[in-house]
């Protein structure tokens, strides 16, 4: 068990057994990150408050979603004069990411920087690469899981079909809601053959910009600059694409009311006409749509 800031450890799952030590370091609350239950190792004539996150040391395995939550425990532990212990089986990589997140959300720090910070304290962590990508992705979301977030509904996309690679397997609750229902105040995103709306602008997912390989040149469509275009826009998921996409990898995305082709879609992903490979894909292409905004006129 070490000391990587005031009031926070990080430890392994042996240091559970050492009531000693955990009373002598002012142990107050007890973070467990881990796959096994903790519940017999820890000390029951000690009044710790505890949580556990059940998560597996797996690349495909989700952290991000769950580290404002660890950052309010440990906060609450430094806040009222106690400790906060962090640990899973070795104490290297689930409780490091939950640490690191810790600092970069505490001391306003890239993911760089707060790793290496505790590197200093504990020479052998070691964030497997899964989590590495998501303590990025909580640096470019300024440490704050927005859900309605686009980079957060990519990331949420592409971790369930990697737990689920044959999309018949995908949850309902995955399908955003009829664009009917979303705010009026943002852009909508018509069929251009037969006005129907499709989606708006908060169903669009970002993606950066890629270079493309030499191969796929002759695809790439460029402005006067030169500069790379994007011909699609990638979105989330849809009610109305629910009967076409589940139980199929990839097929075409057709209009719901007039069957219009509008793009395509594969779970497995596809390539952006800016060269940027996108895991899934559901896109549709820009001439095959026209955006609505809502003009506010002063009288």
């Amino acid at each position: 068990m070490l000391l990587v800031d005031l009031g926070l450890y990080i430890g392994t799952v042996a240091d559970l057994n050492d009531s000693q030590a955990l009373t002598a370091a002012t142990v107050s609350h007890i973070l467990s990150v881990d796959s096994v239950d903790p519940s017999p190792l820890v000390p029951a004539d000690v009044g710790f408050r505890r949580k556990w996150v059940n998560v597996l040391d797996e690349v495909t395995s989700d952290l991000l979603s769950h580290l404002d939550n660890c950052f309010l425990f440990i906060q609450e532990a430094v806040n009222e004069g106690g400790a906060a212990l962090v640990h899973c089986q070795a104490g290297r990589s689930r409780s490091a990411t939950i640490i690191t997140a810790y600092l970069m959300k505490r001391y306003q720090l890239g993911f760089t920087e707060a790793y290496n910070r505790l590197k200093t304290v504990k020479q052998d962590v070691q964030v497997n690469p899964g989590f590495e990508e998501q303590l990025c992705l909580y640096e470019a979301l300024q440490c704050e899981v927005d859900t309605s977030s686009p980079l957060y509904k990519q990331y949420r996309l592409t971790k369930i079909t990697e737990k689920y690679p044959e999309s018949q397997h995908v949850l309902r609750e995955l399908f955003a809601v009829k664009p009917a229902h979303c705010s009026s105040s943002e852009a909508s995103y018509r069929c251009r053959k037969c006005r129907q709306t499709l989606f708006r602008g908060s169903s669009i997912l970002s993606h950066l910009v890629g270079e493309g390989a030499s191969a796929f040149g002759y695809k790439k469509s460029s402005n006067s600059t030169g500069d790379v275009q994007c011909t699609s826009y990638f979105i989330e998921p849809l009610l109305w694409m629910e009967k076409t996409l589940l139980g199929v990898m990839d097929g075409q995305m057709l209009c719901p009311k007039c069957s219009a082709k509008l793009g395509s879609f594969s779970w497995c992903g596809d390539r952006c006409s800016c060269g940027r490979w996108v895991t899934p894909a559901f896109q549709v292409h820009r001439n095959r749509v026209d955006e609505i905004r809502r003009l506010n006129i002063q009288k």
